[in-house]
């Protein structure tokens, strides 16, 4: 086992730097607002890709999953801001054409869409040995706003945990780094965990369309936060003004206590660099907590569960850790 505590920014990532970087774009272009107005409705655009996932699935010549997490880091957003997924859009870049790597791309999108219940109405792939090495992944979602997101959130608001299926699309520069550096190749096997590494680290990002449009059709939901790239930190976004206090978060996959002991990582950088089995956090008043508890778990397949509740302060917390973001 490595000594010293790897963490996202020694694998190259810093989260600090590239939401600085962020800032400075959005306020280069101009930045206004996160939805377009068009004939009286509200249209939001996102955009997202798969990451360093990618060589994970060319490593192990596995690519039938990485549309389905293009799919569903796009949809997933979209919903975050009260928005119902319409279409579907993508973009590939190749450093070489191979049809079947192709193909089998193609099918893990339509897969997604699918899931998601979007069509895929255009798309764009570009040969760029150039400037690609392997292939990257991303597309564009747009959805149309039913439920403006985030509302007011207030102390005693409770937080609903959907289970995420695994990493699913963040922080794999330092998943791989951790594996590669304590010699495991992606095709080897683990004893603590149920199959190759590599087709663990390969299992698809959740779609959550299905549950939370139900959701949000019959309960006032106050917020929803996808629990992507910064880990739990992604929930102030939906409010900078209370305290999310995770009392009795989901409980890891084995994959996330494999990779923290190998990589003597810490709780605090596990926590804000991956999802750690919550892939999406829903606030709602707490006279709904149970209506909300009931069509979640009716029309979803994952785990759900009160994960804890809103309180006076900011940021992030998970008191049995003694985590604060």
């Amino acid at each position: 086992m490595i000594m010293k505590g790897m963490s996202y920014a020694d694998a190259g990532v810093n989260i600090d730097v590239e939401e600085k970087a962020v800032s400075n774009i959005l306020s280069a272009v101009g930045y206004k607002s996160d939805k377009v107005e068009l004939n009286g409705h509200k249209l939001v655009l996102c955009t997202d890709g798969v990451g360093s996932k990618v060589m994970v699935a060319n490593e192990m010549r596995r690519w039938d999953t990485v549309g389905i997490d293009c799919m569903a880091m796009n949809v997933n957003d979209a919903l975050c801001m009260g928005a119902r997924p319409l279409a579907f859009v993508d973009y590939l870049a190749i450093e070489k054409t191979d049809p079947a790597m192709a193909e089998e791309i193609g099918k893990g999108l339509k897969k997604g869409a699918d899931i998601a219940g979007i069509p895929i109405i255009g798309g764009e792939t570009a040969t760029l040995p150039e400037i690609i090495k392997g292939f990257d992944l991303a597309g564009t979602c747009v959805g149309v706003v039913e439920h403006e997101l985030p509302k007011k959130i207030v102390p005693g608001d409770i937080i609903i945990g959907l289970r995420s299926s695994g990493l699913h699309s963040n922080g794999y520069t330092l998943a791989r780094k951790v594996f590669t550096e304590n010699g495991y190749s992606y095709h080897d096997t683990i004893p603590e965990l149920d199959g190759r590494i590599g087709d663990i680290l390969l299992i698809p990002t959740q779609i959550y369309v299905k549950e939370i449009l139900e959701l949000m059709n019959h309960i006032d939901v106050k917020g929803i936060a996808h629990i992507t790239g910064s880990g739990l930190r992604k929930m102030k976004r939906m409010s900078h003004d209370v305290c999310f206090s995770l009392d009795e978060p989901l409980e890891p996959q084995k994959i996330f206590r494999v990779m923290q002991e190998l990589g003597n990582i810490t709780d605090e950088e596990m926590y804000q660099t991956f999802n750690m089995g919550m892939g999406m956090a829903i606030v709602v008043g707490e006279k709904d907590t149970d209506d909300a508890l009931s069509i979640l778990k009716k029309h979803s397949e994952v785990d759900v569960k009160v994960v804890g509740s809103v309180k006076e302060g900011e940021g992030v917390e998970v008191p049995s850790l003694g985590l604060k973001y």
